[in-house]
């Protein structure tokens, strides 16, 4: 008993504040906020599974379990949730591409070139141990440093810029329900009212999703002339069962395509934990839990819940702005939202409601994410870039431009274990370490206005 006792007095801190935010609060409040934290990360978080072609029941479920896992390793003092990476859906989506990709002979089927790409995911997670122990032996400033604003800001942009195109192409399949997505989204984030404001993505989904329903009934098609939406799985599905776990594949190509995304994941995890950290009042990056403890945790989730078939896992900026709004920093609560992510995770039949929803919606929601994602680098750059040194302008310059331009100019193919590596398909990374060699070799010069 003692020994649980010094255990409990190790793991708990009466000063942290997502410790204790949750004091007062009954168990019937808790309950609610938590249910409100995970239907904040839903809408997003599916996008990702359904773009990817992964199951939505198991990256539920690996949301749920990677938020335990972080929450546990952090000892609770970091309020985040844990949610599929946008970043790292660029990278996926380079892996599993059936006719550009590394595998794209004919020879895989489309899971088993999933299944390759979650080693790569895997191999992104060591990546984040190396960053965690770097961070140990140099400390917090000066790894952070190595990344700035001026770094991480354009790093954000070319997320949502690379992405465009995917939510286009979903959004154009059809012209009705793609449009009535967005103009929902934007109803409700522009005229909501009170706790509206927090769901416009799922009020969107759910909103549309009705509308499709009604259509579907009616008798509309696709435009490959199938049901608008298949109820057949939804009937046929189980209402609880265990979700249809991947095993990952290891070689070296979608290993080496999807490591280096671990930057721009590192770069999300430290800014959201400096705006977090500035709203409860703390340092949760050089105080407790500490950008060493923060990277571990994420990277170690990540490589768990990988290991089982969820898509890579990282702090998401849904979760900080739904706590910028409510002002409930507490862990507990954060445990809750998760636990509910888990429960819907064993429901195939609440997967296939997912997995029904058209195309076009997702792309209608997609529309909005990613644009609003480009958005918050451009504001990062605004409120905490100085524009008038000419070694940040450059910085900013050359990776925009790389990052663009290799993604969308002519594809750049080479040959590593007799796979073909596409390394336009690795645009976000080539852009971020070139950021981060200007930002080493260039002094701090001021423009001449003269």
């Amino acid at each position: 008993m003692e020994n649980e006792t010094s255990f409990f007095a190790r793991w708990w801190d009466a000063t942290s504040k997502s410790q204790t935010a949750h004091r007062g609060e009954s168990i019937p409040s808790l309950i609610i906020k938590g249910l409100q934290s995970m239907l904040v990360m839903f809408g997003a978080t599916i996008i990702v599974p359904l773009t990817l072609g992964m199951s939505p029941q198991v990256t539920l479920f690996g949301m749920g379990i990677g938020t335990w896992i972080f929450l546990l390793l952090t000892k609770g003092k970091s309020p985040l949730t844990m949610g599929s990476s946008f970043a790292f859906m660029i990278g996926v989506l380079g892996v599993i591409d059936p006719v550009a990709g590394p595998f794209a002979n004919g020879n895989y089927t489309h899971d088993e070139r999933l299944a390759y790409a979650l080693g790569g995911i895997l191999a992104a997670g060591v990546v984040y141990m190396f960053f965690s122990i770097l961070v140990k032996f140099i400390g917090a400033d000066k790894f952070m440093r190595i990344l700035p604003h001026a770094v991480t800001g354009p790093t954000v942009v070319l997320i949502g810029v690379t992405l465009a195109p995917h939510a286009v192409n979903q959004f154009s399949t059809n012209w009705i329900l793609g449009p009535l997505t967005l103009i929902i989204i934007v109803a409700v984030m522009m005229f909501g009212r009170g706790r509206m404001q927090a769901f416009p993505i799922l009020i969107g989904l759910a909103g549309a999703y009705l509308v499709a329903v009604i259509m579907s009934v009616a008798g509309a098609e696709s435009a490959a002339g199938y049901a608008l939406i298949d109820f057949s799985a939804v009937s046929n599905a189980r209402l609880f069962g265990l979700p249809p776990f991947m095993t990952p594949r290891f070689a070296l190509a979608p290993i080496l395509m999807l490591a280096p995304f671990s930057l721009a994941t590192v770069s999300e995890n430290i800014a959201d934990h400096v705006i977090v950290g500035q709203e409860m009042g703390e340092d949760l990056l050089r105080g407790k839990p500490g950008l060493s403890r923060t990277l571990f945790a994420d990277g170690l989730q990540s490589m768990c819940v990988a290991a089982f078939g969820t898509p890579m896992n990282t702090t998401y900026s849904e979760n900080v702005g739904l706590l910028i709004i409510t002002k409930v920093f507490s862990s507990v609560v954060v445990a809750i939202g998760a636990g509910f992510a888990v429960i819907l995770g064993l429901s195939p039949a609440f997967a296939e409601v997912v997995r029904s929803i058209p195309v076009s919606i997702i792309g209608g929601a997609s529309i909005m994410l990613y644009g609003m994602i480009a958005s918050i680098g451009m504001r990062n750059v605004k409120e905490h870039v100085d524009l008038n040194l000419e070694k940040y302008l450059i910085i900013m310059s050359v990776m925009l431009v790389t990052g663009i331009g290799m993604r969308f100019g002519t594809p750049i193919v080479i040959e590593i274990a007799e796979s073909n590596v596409r390394l336009d398909r690795m645009n976000l990374p080539v852009a971020i370490i070139l950021g981060v060699l200007l930002n080493a070799v260039l002094p701090n010069q001021k423009k001449n206005n003269a």
